[in-house]
């Protein structure tokens, strides 16, 4: 065991604040990390504030982890010490199901373990993120960064850049598909930006008028306010694909009637109960939606060479640890543009009481 510093919570709704915590020890398949750059996610403050009831306590959040190899078990052979690697979402999965088979990791059959808020498939011990000193990981959830890559920048591509990655691929975006894009946080953000690298017409749906020129920034070619009736209307059935990515319960309905035949809409921002959708108008153009849960190692993998190739990186604005309540009250009140990152390089000074 190895003992770390990080931040974290003892109980719900407290102010994240330094603690100490046991790191395991070094198994044959183990990667020792120490860690970077760790981004900050919409979903660590839901676990922080425990608003799905499932939060294991003391939480220590973050699962967008950019670090250093130090130290690696006998049996590992792709990684080696000074390797600069990324870990995501989930640090374990049984690897042997029909999903983990098929490099589906997050849908295993017997459940995949979250690199925070998780139990360890070995010990039964609670896993804890990235906002710490350092971590460790099984070899085959270690993913390699690009040389070309900016460490700082590569986090959040590690779950918002996956989570809209993973639709896109799965639905063949390509050079001329209609792409629309509902929300422009750090879900959308990245949907516009490897949306245009791929070659789609991207559309903006928004609410607001003063995000247009934000939009067009960033890359989307037209933008569509779903405030203006005459505007939704005249967009009926033009879209290939829609990425639906607000992250509460809203109405989708006139979402759907813009979906062109055989058109998918996609959630990955809602995971509460939705208003009821209209059965017509998925009848209508055989129209349908689905849902879309991060990504496996082997696309996140791809996710991080096409960006390195292709020159996408997130939006983010890098934050001390000893900033991160107020980033996560920011980020509640959607005062980022688009993404923070913590620099861990701050934890150096950090006392624990």
């Amino acid at each position: 065991m190895t003992t770390c510093i990080g931040y974290g919570v003892h109980e719900a709704n407290a102010p994240l604040e330094p603690l100490r915590f046991e790191r395991r020890a070094l198994r044959d398949d183990d990667v020792a990390i120490d860690i970077d750059y760790c981004g900050v996610c919409h979903s660590d403050t839901h676990y922080v504030h425990n608003d799905w009831k499932s939060t294991r306590f003391p939480c220590v959040p973050g699962h967008e982890i950019v670090g250093r190899v130090t130290a690696v078990g006998l049996a590992v052979s792709r990684h080696r010490p000074g390797d600069i690697v990324a870990v995501g979402c989930l640090i374990d999965s049984c690897q042997q199901c029909a999903a983990c088979e098929q490099h589906q990791e997050p849908h295993c059959t017997l459940g995949m373990t979250p690199t925070y808020n998780g139990l360890d498939r070995i010990s039964g011990e609670v896993t804890r993120g990235g906002y710490a000193q350092h971590i460790v990981v099984r070899e085959s959830f270690v993913l390699r960064v690009p040389p070309s890559l900016d460490p700082r920048f590569t986090g959040p591509l590690l779950c918002a850049g996956i989570t809209v990655w993973t639709p896109m691929r799965e639905h063949g975006v390509k050079a001329g598909t209609r792409l629309a894009v509902v929300g422009l946080g750090g879900l959308g953000h990245m949907a516009v930006k490897l949306g245009v690298a791929l070659g789609a017409e991207v559309t903006v749906i928004t609410t607001s008028p003063g995000k247009a020129d934000d939009a067009r920034a960033l890359g989307a070619h037209h933008v569509l306010l779903s405030s203006e009736p005459q505007a939704m209307k005249g967009a009926a059935s033009s879209f290939d694909l829609i990425l639906d990515t607000i992250p509460r319960t809203h109405n989708v309905n006139p979402y759907l009637m813009l979906l062109a035949r055989q058109g998918t809409l996609v959630l990955v921002g809602a995971l509460e109960p939705l208003e009821p959708i209209h059965g017509a108008l998925l009848a209508v153009n055989n129209r349908s939606i689905a849902g879309s849960l991060i990504g496996g190692l082997e696309q996140t993998q791809e996710l991080l060479d096409f960006c390195a190739t292709h020159r996408v990186l997130p939006d983010c604005e890098m934050i001390d640890i000893k900033d991160i309540n107020q980033a996560f009250t920011r980020m509640q009140n959607n005062d980022v543009k688009y993404r923070f990152v913590i620099d861990m390089a701050s934890l150096m000074d950090v006392e624990v009481a």
